[in-house]
């Protein structure tokens, strides 16, 4: 399944995508909290830093941002510090803010938390401040969102709702919006408010409510896979929709869809430091996904991939392409597989260097793997902390060394080398050498066999240029797939001579058939 989603991560498009919701401006302030104060039995918080970050659909547009998305956010902020904050912010993630207004007598909301870092442990928040009005947007401010409504639809692959009840996403707006979502042909997405009325979201297609949200629309208790289940089945039905993914914390989340089928998508135990932004994460991931032509089963899964990220990060935080294909990619090979497409193999690159780690690349048909191949892979990963494998595709080993090659589909050559400890990464290229690779990767060791001279071997300029390494490896005498295959073909020709051709009968002239003379 891993590889399934490191594959769906490397197609994912940059798709338009359009935010409808309440905007927040979240702000943290850092210190130190190792004291009780003398005027009440309450920490100290001694700060020391202060920084700001975007929530609420803000938080959706900028996390899709930093995902490869092209996004158009719509809302409202006030005309004060905040709202010119969370301007710069968009801007600074190259966001389109065109169609978030501002209002005179409505402040931005803004949701102040007091992180506290005490004897070295992971800083905990303290306390949040919020400053916020939740009423309904004015008449005349949801009637100039209104008007511009078809033509942002338009001109979007999917749309997102991020409601947080602040009072943008009032049932007006929102039954115009999934109106024109349903006459253009575009998906609508939401992420609901807690309510046990959910009217308002009648004909979206999906919706990602979390658990108590869930239960608190159907009038349901989740104690189980089957309760959440039976809960989204209840939504689908009442609101019409093509699915809906029911968050379960710990527990994962339940897919269920229009057509009856329903599933339970697991999560990975992870080290749960703050649920803040989660929620949108897995909008943001879901929406990205749908967008870009995915189905529910891999939307759903990466969806449940990234929220488990996000709470391992202390607030609203933003997650790379990378980092929810380095969580997968760790999880693939702890299935016991390394084979990666190139997207992936340059992401995972990247992440070891920045570690510190020493890449080594070779490459080669590896068609009869023998010892040989064996020795040499063993000593080039000891040149080094992360072993790189690249291997001609069927097509170039065709063009390389006939019609007859390889013996081992490409699928067969991955997974044997794969299987080797000394091994840690397998990639398949089409072309016939590995230079593009090469230059993708940026191995700081190039390895070969001891059978080329070093101004043959593919690669060894641009890697010697970039501060790497060329190093030959003495070949064992002997061994070579071509001898492998000549052998087998000369036993084969001894053990199965050719039968000897019985006499034919002689035919006489009176055409009569008669046994020939021995």
């Amino acid at each position: 399944m891993a590889f399934d989603l490191i594959r769906r991560v490397e197609t994912l498009g940059h798709p338009r995508i359009l935010v409808v919701g309440d905007l927040i401006l979240d702000r943290y302030i850092w210190g130190d909290a190792e004291r009780i104060s003398q005027e009440a039995p309450v920490p100290l918080l001694r700060a020391d830093y202060r920084e700001h970050r975007l929530g609420g659909a803000a938080s959706v547009a900028t996390m899709l941002s930093a995902l490869g998305a092209d996004v158009c956010l719509m809302g409202v902020v006030g005309r004060d510090l905040e709202a010119s904050l969370v301007r710069r912010l968009l801007a600074d993630r190259g966001i389109d803010d065109r169609l978030v207004l501002e209002l005179d007598d409505r402040p931005t909301t803004l949701k102040e938390r007091y992180i506290g870092r005490a004897q070295d442990r992971h800083p905990q928040q303290m306390i949040r401040v919020d400053y916020e009005t939740r009423d309904p947007i004015p008449p005349s401010i949801e009637a100039a969102l209104d008007t511009s409504i078809p033509e942002a639809v338009k001109n979007s692959d999917i749309v997102l709702i991020s409601d947080y009840d602040k009072g943008v996403c009032t049932p007006s707006l929102l039954r115009r919006l999934i109106a024109a979502c349903r006459s253009l042909g575009v998906r609508v997405i939401a992420d609901p408010i807690r309510s046990s009325d959910y009217s308002k979201y009648h004909w979206v297609h999906c919706m990602t409510p979390n658990r108590l949200e869930a239960q608190l629309a159907t009038g349901m208790t989740i104690t189980s896979p089957e309760d959440a289940i039976e809960v989204g089945r209840r939504l689908v039905e009442t609101l019409d929709m093509e699915a809906v993914l029911v968050t379960l914390d710990r527990d994962g989340m339940a897919l269920v869809r229009a057509d009856g089928r329903s599933e339970i998508v697991p999560t990975r135990p992870r080290q749960v430091y703050d649920i803040t932004g989660a929620g949108d994460m897995v909008l943001s991931v879901v929406g990205l996904c749908l967008a870009s032509r995915a189905d529910y089963d891999e939307a759903a899964a990466l969806g449940n991939v990234a929220g488990g990220l996000e709470v391992e990060k202390i607030g609203v935080a933003l997650l790379s392409r990378e980092e929810i294909l380095g969580d997968l990619i760790d999880h693939h090979r702890a299935e016991g597989d390394k084979r990666l497409g190139l997207e992936s193999l340059v992401a995972d690159v990247r992440r070891r260097r920045q570690a510190g780690q020493r890449v080594v690349f070779t490459n080669g048909c590896f068609d009869l793997l023998h010892i040989g191949h064996a020795r040499l892979l063993r000593e080039a990963a000891t040149l080094g902390d992360f072993l790189v494998v690249g291997i001609n595709s069927d097509a170039s080993v065709r063009r390389l060394k006939g019609q007859e090659r390889p013996i081992n589909p490409e699928d067969a050559r991955a997974e044997l080398l794969a299987a080797l400890e000394c091994v840690d990464a397998v990639v398949v290229f089409d072309e016939d050498t590995p230079l593009a690779l090469i230059e993708a990767i940026q191995p700081d060791v190039l390895v070969k066999g001891g059978d080329y001279r070093p101004d043959q071997v593919v690669g060894r300029a641009e890697v010697e240029a970039a501060g790497g390494t060329l190093v030959l490896i003495p070949l064992v005498q002997g061994h070579s797939t071509t001898r492998i295959i000549h052998r087998v073909a000369d036993r084969t020709v001894v053990s199965h001579p050719p039968e000897k051709t019985p006499p034919s009968p002689a035919i006489r002239p009176s055409g009569v058939v008669h046994p020939a003379s021995s």
